[in-house]
């Protein structure tokens, strides 16, 4: 009998479950991030079951503890999950919420180098967002807006209180908001192609992350790379999904006798 294997993707702006059974995907759910994430992570777990849990995620001490869960690193499961998507893949940029995370890999899924941005929201998702509010647009709308704009604009800051202050004083000057939208688009493309020149631009890239979803981001960081990245089918659920493998290889392992190769 196949077990269910559970990957709990806690973050600070949303909370990602995925349940594997064999080699299929079971159940898939998520929810934003509220200051109850005990209470959060609960919600999620009690609509499913499952025998085996993996956390990942910011917030994986605390179910950790709570939950009686094995616990992995993002850079961890996002390179498993990078891997089951699409095997031989090399680089994993992914942006969330509050970070960018670069991933280079061995061709096996191990993780062999890593950098990750976490001490501020610049040029993450949380970025983003008050760029988009700061324009009057929703997150959808930013990045179709971008695609219409002309690069005609630089953004000379990544900091988001004066880069919000820069935008609304580009709107007040009468800059066209789709123009501003795609200064802030390439302000973030350039930031994390940088990022990647550091660890990694090898050949295939995966592109995650809340940020993936964003057409005016794939386009940019593509032509920064000088070649296509990949995109998962759900991008925000990789590193559940990459958990929730990483239990059911760990729950394998165990019935076999044979530990568990590192970075798998």
């Amino acid at each position: 009998m196949s077990v269910r294997a559970a990957g709990l993707d806690i973050g600070s702006r949303s909370v990602e479950l995925v349940v594997v059974e064999g080699s299929d995907v079971v159940a898939t759910a998520r929810i934003d991030t509220t200051p109850s994430l005990e209470a959060d992570c609960e919600r999620l777990l009690a609509a499913t079951s499952f025998d085996r849990l993996v956390v990942t995620g910011y917030g994986r001490a605390l179910a950790e503890v709570k939950f009686a869960a094995d616990s992995v690193t993002e850079i961890r499961a996002y390179a498993r999950g990078a891997e089951a998507c699409f095997p031989g893949c090399r680089t994993v940029l992914d942006i969330g919420g509050q970070d960018t995370k670069a991933i280079a890999l061995d061709g096996q899924g191990r993780v062999v180098k890593f950098e990750m941005n976490d001490r501020c929201a610049a040029g993450a998702g949380k970025f983003l967002e008050i760029m988009a509010q700061a324009l009057g647009y929703s997150l959808p709308e930013f990045g179709a807006a971008a695609l219409r704009g002309a690069d005609s604009l630089r953004l000379s800051s990544m900091c988001a209180v004066f880069a919000e202050s820069e935008v609304v004083g580009l709107v007040t000057k009468g800059e066209r908001r789709e123009d501003i939208a795609r200064a802030v688009h390439r302000a973030i493309a350039r930031r994390s192609s940088a990022m990647l020149q550091r660890v990694s631009t090898r050949p295939p890239v995966v592109f995650a992350g809340g940020a993936a979803l964003n057409p005016c981001l794939i386009q940019m960081i593509s032509e920064a790379l000088g070649q296509a990245v990949h995109v998962p089918e759900d991008p925000p659920m990789l590193g559940a999904l990459g958990a929730a493998l990483l239990a059911r290889d760990r729950d394998r392992s165990a019935h076999s006798g044979q530990p568990l190769t590192p970075g798998a």
